[in-house]
């Protein structure tokens, strides 16, 4: 499946005024409500197009929610030192997930990261399989919106798996 050919429908106004719909109930949510949208989703992919196929629907989905997030949430204009920054402040401030950087080489752009709390499946049951399809499309589309250019990013570590935190490795993509 690629997504890349056919033109998007999504506008970052097209989340609409939150404040202004949920003058009571406000902004935030509990996580599980999240997961159950997720997962359930996950799963009716996963039913009618197969695991592989549901995987890709979720990375290419958490790649373009990577671009608009990074497009209308992040500063972009600085440096790696300040981009990393501003982008571990906005994950923790929206308890997406807590942001480190392992290593990053800047001249061939290849990074090594972690996610500790993720939003996607921190605390959930060990089955020895990394779950965070979404988080790698999410992460290359924040990497793409900040240097213009794809990447390839891989989960490595997940809570899934039977560690306590996520570890992605990115690397620009290749041309063909």
């Amino acid at each position: 499946m690629n997504y890349q050919n056919v033109p998007s429908k999504f506008s970052w106004e097209a989340l609409g005024d939150i404040g202004e719909g949920r003058t009571n109930l406000g902004a935030e949510m509990p996580v599980i409500v999240y997961r159950l949208l997720q997962y359930t989703l996950k799963d009716i992919l996963s039913r009618e197009y197969g695991e592989e196929a549901a995987a890709e629907i979720y990375r290419a989905a958490g790649h373009l929610a990577g671009i608009q997030f990074a497009r209308n949430v992040l500063d972009l204009s600085g440096d790696f030192d300040f981009f990393v920054t501003n982008l571990q402040k906005q994950l923790t401030s929206l308890k997406i997930g807590i942001l480190r950087i392992e290593r990053a080489d800047l001249a061939t752009l290849s990074l090594t990261l972690t996610v500790s709390e993720d939003l996607d499946c921190s605390g959930l049951p060990v089955t020895d399989e990394t779950v965070c399809d979404y988080d790698e499309g999410f992460i290359a589309g924040i990497l793409e919106a900040y240097t213009g250019k794809p990447f390839i990013v891989k989960e490595i570590d997940c809570w899934a798996s039977g560690d306590r935190t996520c570890r992605f490795t990115a690397n620009v993509k290749k041309s063909a």
